[in-house]
């Protein structure tokens, strides 16, 4: 019987981490993550925060929506599903104990395969010869 490998972040377990205060969670992170969060979170990602804890608590129902990409995930807004903003459509980011200090743009492609096709109206004279076969 395998077990299941329970969470630990730099050494601390989840449940103890989602308890401790903000201020001793900025101190395991990254510098750049911590340098970001100690310099002061602004008014529209604590709103987003704010609605990721009522998610958490059940007393909201629509889905978040957010184009705010560089939000790091902090351990109290694990479990939760927010739509991030790709730069054409709202994907879909379920936050896991594994992005703790990481930024929710990281979690959605901004870019795309191009698959170019034929040449169009415009094209210049060489690339408008396409071989039959």
């Amino acid at each position: 019987m395998q077990m299941v490998k329970e969470f630990n972040y730099r050494g601390i377990p989840l449940a103890e981490l989602e308890s401790t205060s903000l201020e001793k969670v900025f101190t395991l992170l990254n510098s750049r993550q911590r340098r970001s969060l100690t310099r002061g979170i602004t008014d529209s990602k604590r709103k987003l925060i704010e609605e990721i804890k009522a998610a958490k608590a059940g007393t909201l129902t629509n889905p978040i929506k957010t184009h705010l990409r560089d939000l790091i995930i902090l351990p109290n807004m694990i479990g939760v599903t927010v739509n991030v903003f790709s730069g054409k459509e709202f994907v879909p980011v379920q936050l896991r104990p594994e992005m703790i200090g990481h930024y929710l743009g990281e979690y959605v492609i901004t870019n795309k395969k191009v698959s170019h096709g034929a040449p169009g109206v415009g094209a210049s004279r060489s690339s408008l010869y396409v071989p039959l076969k």
